[in-house]
């Protein structure tokens, strides 16, 4: 499986990728899913992929057939919204070639791609491509783009991410997304692809490939584990057995019944309330 994250910023981009592809349990393998499309001091383009390993290795070879003497290139595209466009054409043009060949096979037609970079003369932009070839752009309400296995690392991204957020600590705040993805599900995998972007650098900024060893990474994970577990030791317990007590559970200015279900056939019957929580009328049609 994929894990792919990018968040275009007032500062720059920020990009990363996992290395993880499988098909089942028993094949693991490692590729490479950011790509990078550079002409130093006129534009930076990268890719990111998700999905059926062969229609997205299918996609970059159509696109990799336009050379900089193509009108049809990305290379000579003016503006990113003409890339995302190129990008979309030729997942088209790759869905007319083999969709219905895995159609007949039983195999989805998956990809998912994130598009971003700057081209001279315009700022930083960010798309997220589908698999019909149609795309969306990020904007301040909306920074970042995850495609693939995006539940586990979004909260991080939620509550952190703003449009002036720094890039270093936008790229801290991707990888932690990513390091909760990799605790919570097996299909991604390291090494990592990073890549930070300034805004009007037109060439790549910073770039890391993370494994194993890296030790910011590692302190990343140790830290990250540690601090969570601080954090949820020092938010107080629920109190139950004194509802008067500040930041109870329970307060004592209303009733509090659960929902109960009678034997069927038979007559609703009053159930005692425990005795911290006794209180108000016994009806249950009182109790609200």
């Amino acid at each position: 499986m994929t894990y792919c994250i990018a968040a275009r910023l007032d500062a720059g981009l920020v990009f990363l990728s996992d290395s993880r592809t499988n098909a089942g349990v028993d094949q693991i393998g490692v590729f490479r899913k950011l790509n990078v499309f550079e002409r130093p001091d006129d534009r930076v383009i990268v890719i990111m992929t998700s999905g059926n390993l062969a229609v997205s290795q299918a996609v970059l070879s159509v696109l990799g057939e336009h050379d900089e003497t193509s009108p049809d290139s990305i290379w000579n595209a003016r503006t990113m919204y003409q890339v995302a466009r190129t990008v979309g054409e030729a997942i088209r043009t790759v869905h007319q070639r083999d969709g219905q060949a895995l159609q007949d096979q039983g195999v989805d037609f998956n990809v998912s791609l994130i598009v971003g970079g700057q081209i001279a003369g315009e700022r930083c932009r960010l798309f997220q491509v589908y698999a019909a070839g149609n795309f969306i752009e990020a904007h301040d309400n909306c920074l970042y783009f995850q495609i693939g296995e995006a539940k586990y690392g979004k909260p991080i991204l939620d509550r952190v991410l703003s449009a002036d957020t720094s890039l270093d600590e936008a790229a801290k705040c991707a990888l932690i997304s990513m390091d909760s993805t990799l605790k919570s599900n097996i299909s991604v995998g390291l090494p990592l692809d990073l890549l930070v972007y300034e805004d009007g650098a037109l060439r790549v900024s910073h770039f890391a490939n993370i494994d194993e060893n890296n030790a910011y990474f590692h302190m990343i994970r140790t830290e990250w584990g540690e601090r969570l577990k601080q954090v949820f030791t020092d938010i107080p317990d629920p109190i139950w057995s004194n509802p008067a007590a500040p930041k109870t559970l329970v307060p004592p200015d209303r009733v509090h019944q659960p929902v109960r279900v009678s034997p069927a056939g038979s007559l609703p019957r009053e159930f005692a309330q425990p005795q911290a929580f006794a209180q108000g009328p016994s009806d249950p049609l009182q109790a609200g």
